[in-house]
């Protein structure tokens, strides 16, 4: 994956409960303002991008601030990175993991109305959503850990 120049456009279907919940975990720890996110199944949503409305609503979008597009595993991987949760990035973009990606992302993509209404879903994203906020927070911890060390000041 190349280099991705935030702010990071992430398009996204608002009419999913899968993506509106991850998107709201996103929005959550977006303090640095590394992402911007469009909803494309808006009835306002303007089609004038590179890509069409029906390719967004299928699978998730991403437009750098160079104007470079990501589509798919890779705009996750970017959408973690900026919010500071790193091990989530990672496992996105990890070049050995993509072959299964590849396979299971247009999957989940294609059936994630009826995945978002399981029990096995609702589980699995209640927990990815506390290691999420425990990745963000405690990489903030070492930031603030960090400025003081180095600033030699009471960061409170």
């Amino acid at each position: 994956m190349s280099d991705v120049v935030f702010p990071l456009t992430v398009f996204y279907d608002h009419s999913c409960p899968l993506c509106r919940d991850e998107v709201e975990l996103l929005r959550r720890h977006n303090h640095e303002q590394k992402l911007v996110f469009i909803d494309c199944s808006a009835t306002d949503f303007v089609d004038h991008h590179e890509h069409s409305r029906d390719a967004m609503m299928r699978l998730i979008h991403g437009r750098d601030a160079n104007g470079v597009w990501f589509i798919g595993p890779p705009v996750f991987s970017a959408a973690y990175r900026a919010i500071g949760a790193a091990s989530v990035a990672t496992l996105w973009g990890a070049a050995w993991l993509q072959p299964m990606w590849k396979r299971v992302y247009p999957w989940v993509a294609d059936n994630r109305q009826w995945l978002s209404r399981t029990w096995v879903f609702s589980v699995a994203m209640t927990m990815f959503k506390r290691f999420v906020s425990w990745s963000a927070r405690r990489r903030a911890e070492r930031v603030v850990a960090n400025a003081c060390a180095i600033d030699q000041k009471d960061c409170r």
